[in-house]
């Protein structure tokens, strides 16, 4: 359409300081055809729509005032303008929000203008470290009852907001005008009737900042960023239900579908770091069986000694790449904060790999992982002290590696059936210490020797979890979903062992094995010797000497590592999140942390993530799947699970 409006031939008569009518006919032509939109405005501006949406998120920059910061507030948006407020600028923005205003409620029967500004320095705005003085917000609405809903919804929202761990206060005006009050509607009465254009103010405290002064507080400004997007959205997603033809089924769906370039470049550069270096390769000795028996020749009254391969990276080059990494481009506070998640983690890991074998590594250990609370080392030692220490079976059929890798080889075949970039692999190395999963491939102890009732669980937690997350994360459009997001560890072992539960293998051994671990995890964090710990695990908890060395070497390798508190703490986390309905499909997108959930499930509302190509086996059987719909709603605890599978075994094999 070429129809040329008054309001164009006015702006091509003003000259430079306006925007071009080949623009606004461009961001008409762009929208009607429902192709995003991002064109840079003069005076620093700029114009971005992500697709077609009932709804446009403003900023005006002050003419007479520098107001840092406040534009950072909507640039997370899915349709944002950032202009300036000066009036020479005035009639092009207005004839560009009118174009976009036209063509999209043509669309969707009706549109919204959400316009932000900042409240004055000083008082309330900027003295959020005073705790009797919450800041406050202010909505600004027409008196019309047609917006109550989509008014209510945003205060509701906002009033959950948090600056600096405080509340906030959030205020609602009737009857006023939704912009600044120094500077003129970016659309005219007449128009927005005509376009049925509904139009709400924001004023937000500028907390983020030094009151005064062009200092910013740029954590604090993230936080806000964060809550405020979320905001906004309960906001676009009412008055979509109320008053356009649109029937969005989530208000995440109204957030940010297209990611742009920066985002890509980002996340390529962050995988590239963490691909550098495999983390639990390079703690796991290679050592471990020929240390064993130095330990036990030495009637295990000497702490063995553990051999590790060199590094293949300097750890400080590798932080001075990891830290140029311009995570701050991105707009999309989501994605941004997950980023900075990541960039923290991959700096505390080559920390740890720097502080191998050193005294500091533990306490690094702990900052990663985190300890062992006493409500999980109560649990622990339930698991030791109420399940039998010896299998009244008798001794059990047993696998060898080689057997067993056959085992997995089917299994990985089976997937690749379904699923052909599914290019698992199974090795089997001295270089192992019992199974490892590396990078898409799952490395087997030469050593290694199972027990059969064992393989099923084994083939649920190693391939059905931990390698087909991997590969549906690589099928993920995010390569830090197959890398792991930022904690990923704990939710990602508390799912493998669930999985072990859902085949019917989460055996007696198998509970008091990780039951022992989270002990000696607890106890090295109180400063036992390795010898101590392992006594204790052995004569205490009656672990086998084997069993118990394995446990304690675990623990005590790269001088202290606290990961295996993670596989119990992570079942705990994980059949709390299942008893309360919870799904377990957002979980097998890729690697990440319970955290990060309602993240996934954002980003698969907004399109940026789809579902989980691939469904783990056990998901497909019969039995497993009413194990866990039973599951759902209970009470059970993590004994109660085992001693139920002992039980139906008890059953199975003729007893009483």
């Amino acid at each position: 359409m070429s129809t040329t409006t008054p309001g164009m031939r006015k702006m091509d008569e003003a000259g430079a300081s306006d925007l071009p009518r080949s623009l606004i006919q461009a961001v008409r032509d762009r929208l009607s055809r429902n192709v995003r939109v991002r064109r840079t405005l003069p005076h620093k501006g700029r114009v971005h729509i992500d697709r077609q949406v009932p709804f446009l998120c403003v900023y005006r920059q002050p003419p007479e005032d520098e107001d840092p910061g406040t534009e950072q507030l909507v640039r997370g948006e899915a349709s944002y303008l950032i202009g300036s407020g000066g009036a020479e600028f005035h009639g092009g923005l207005t004839e560009l929000v009118g174009t976009v205003v036209e063509t999209l409620s043509a669309e969707f029967g009706a549109f919204l203008i959400v316009e932000l500004w900042s409240a004055p320095d000083g008082g309330k705005a900027n003295d959020p470290a005073v705790p009797t003085v919450l800041p406050s917000f202010t909505i600004r609405a027409p008196g019309t009852a047609k917006l109550d809903n989509t008014v209510e919804a945003f205060r509701k929202r906002l009033q959950k907001t948090k600056v600096l761990k405080q509340g906030v206060e959030v205020h609602v005006q009737r009857g006023v005008n939704g912009y600044p009050p120094d500077m003129k509607p970016l659309i005219d009465a007449a128009r927005a009737r005509a376009a049925n254009c509904w139009q709400i103010g924001l004023v937000v405290p500028p907390v983020f900042r030094k009151a005064g002064s062009a200092i910013k507080f740029p954590l604090l400004m993230g936080q806000l960023r964060r809550s405020l997007s979320v905001s906004l959205r309960h906001a676009y997603y009412q008055f979509a239900c109320d008053r356009t033809t649109h029937s969005p089924p989530h208000f995440h769906t109204l957030g940010r579908k297209a990611v742009v370039k920066a985002v890509w470049d980002i996340d390529r550069q962050l995988a590239e770091v963490s691909n550098q270096f495999d983390y639990l390769v390079q703690l796991t000795p290679v050592n471990p069986t020929s240390a064993w028996k130095e330990f036990e020749a030495g009637h295990c009254e000497h702490p063995p000694e553990f051999h590790y391969r060199p590094l293949p990276v300097d750890p400080a080059l590798l932080k001075r790449q990891l830290y140029k990494i311009p995570i701050e481009r991105v707009e999309d506070p989501t994605l941004q904060r997950l980023f900075e998640e990541k960039q923290e983690e991959l700096e505390l890991k080559l920390t740890m790999l720097r502080d191998r074998d050193t005294p500091r590594f533990k306490h690094l250990s702990v900052a990663l992982f985190g300890g062992v609370s006493d409500s999980v080392l109560g649990v622990a030692k339930e698991l030791l002290t109420t399940l039998p220490s010896k299998n009244p079976a008798g001794k059990p059929q047993m696998f060898s590696a080689k057997r067993f890798a056959q085992c997995v080889q089917r299994e990985i075949d089976h997937y690749r059936g379904s699923c052909p970039e599914f290019k698992a692999r199974v090795v089997i190395s001295d270089e192992a210490s019992g199974l490892i999963v590396s990078r898409g491939k799952l490395m087997v102890n030469t050593d290694l020797s199972l027990a059969e009732d064992r393989v099923a669980a084994l083939l649920a937690h190693e391939v059905g979890t931990h390698l087909v997350t991997y590969y549906n994360g690589r099928l993920q459009p995010f390569q830090q979903l197959y890398s792991g997001l930022a904690g990923y560890e704990e939710l990602q072992e508390g799912l493998a062992v669930l999985s072990e539960y859902l085949v019917g293998g989460l055996t007696v051994s198998r509970m008091r094995q990780l039951g022992a671990r989270v002990v000696a995890v607890r106890q090295m964090a109180e400063g036992a010797s390795f010898v101590e710990n392992y006594r204790s695990i052995h004569g205490e908890f009656g672990l086998s000497k084997r069993a118990a060395y394995n446990v304690v070497m675990r623990v005590y390798r790269g001088g202290g590592l606290t990961k295996d508190c993670v596989y119990l703490r992570g079942l705990v986390a994980i059949l709390k999140y299942v008893q309360k309905g919870g799904d377990l499909d957002p979980l097998l997108v890729g690697k990440m942390a319970v955290k990060h959930i309602p993240i996934i499930k954002e980003l698969q509302y907004r399109g940026v993530l789809s579902k989980a190509p691939i469904t783990p086996r056990y998901m497909e059987d019969p039995v497993a799947v009413a194990r866990l719909a039973g599951l759902r709603g209970s009470t059970c605890s993590v004994v109660d699970l085992v001693k139920q599978l002992q039980t139906n075994e008890h059953k199975t094999n003729g007893g009483a």
